[in-house]
């Protein structure tokens, strides 16, 4: 019966096809029952692992008669509805707002966003967005921080004004990106100081290398890769330290090309950022302060590296 609720018997069926190891789709036409039907029961209701079918039966009729209607858990403004279809405004406000959910957005914070998105207004204050979503002052104002933290939302107050607003930052998701970009960064950086720790030839290190360099190669797409004259200043320095057969530091790579010392440590920064683009080589540390360059550590194997001494 599609379109109807779920009977605490089907929820039962659900519960042990769950338990069977059926996906979705294969529950639902045992059911005669639409698949979206049955993965939104079992996401509301702490997903396939957690899924008990008498506390899903309880806690739905529970929030049946706490919120009469779905339509009520939005409340619209009269300039939102003007020549829409006010069920298929909310409807769509609750999608995007789960859609960011599933990015890993809080779900407040992507109820908020959402509505700010979704608004004819200009900009809307604490009070309108705690009528309009029902819900806590102190839920909209922690859900404001945390997107004031992401840069996504800006506050303001018009002259003569006492109640603050808010509005979508202009650039919002260029900030998001660059955020993202550079917290992958800093992961791919964290993850090769742990390959030198652990040394990559040891299984603590491989992995930490995989890691550096997936996120590595991340950061690269995520910020268009390495300009080209900064490829051609770090393939230069391995050209220079292969010449020279023994490590050098920064400043005597600066004095023999002549380069400015900011210029090298650039270089050598970037050949480590980069390293999928070095490989088979890579850039070797003997020393804190000195520069080798040697075979990328998991090209060969140990086997083949003794073998080859």
């Amino acid at each position: 019966m599609p379109g109807g609720r779920l009977t605490h018997e089907e929820r039962r069926l659900i519960g042990a096809g769950l338990a069977d190891g059926l996906g979705y789709a294969e529950i639902a036409r045992q059911l005669d029952r639409p698949t979206s039907t049955v993965s939104r029961e079992v996401t509301r209701n702490g997903g396939p692992r957690s899924y008990r079918p008498d506390h899903a039966h309880h806690a739905t009729a529970y929030r049946a008669r706490r919120r009469p209607s779905a339509a009520s858990g939005w409340v619209l403004g009269e300039e939102d509805v003007a020549g829409r279809d006010p069920q298929a405004v909310r409807e769509f406000a609750e999608r995007f707002a789960a859609a960011m959910t599933a990015t890993g957005l809080p779900r407040m914070a992507s109820r908020v966003l959402a509505r700010l998105y979704t608004t004819d207004s200009r900009s809307l204050t604490a009070a309108q967005l705690v009528r309009q979503l029902r819900v806590s002052h102190a839920s909209v104002s922690k859900a404001i921080g945390y997107l004031e933290q992401l840069e996504m939302v800006e506050r303001g107050r018009d002259p003569g004004q006492r109640q603050e607003h808010y509005v979508i930052a202009e650039d919002v998701w260029l900030r998001a990106w660059t955020t993202s970009a550079r917290t992958t960064a800093e992961m791919a950086r964290t993850a090769s100081e742990g390959t030198e720790l652990f040394d990559a030839a040891t299984p603590a290190g491989a992995r930490l290398r995989q890691m550096a360099r997936f996120f590595a190669q991340l950061s690269d797409d995520m910020s268009g890769g390495p300009s080209a004259a900064a490829a051609e200043d770090a393939a230069t320095v391995f050209a220079a330290l292969l010449h020279a057969r023994r490590p050098l530091t920064a400043a005597e790579l600066a004095a023999a090309l002549e380069w400015p010392l900011g210029r090298v440590t650039d270089a050598l920064r970037d050949a480590e950022a980069f390293a999928p683009f070095t490989d088979p080589l890579a850039l070797d540390r003997p020393t804190s302060d000195t520069y080798g360059v040697a075979a990328a550590p998991d090209r060969l194997t140990e086997a083949q590296r003794m073998a080859l001494r």
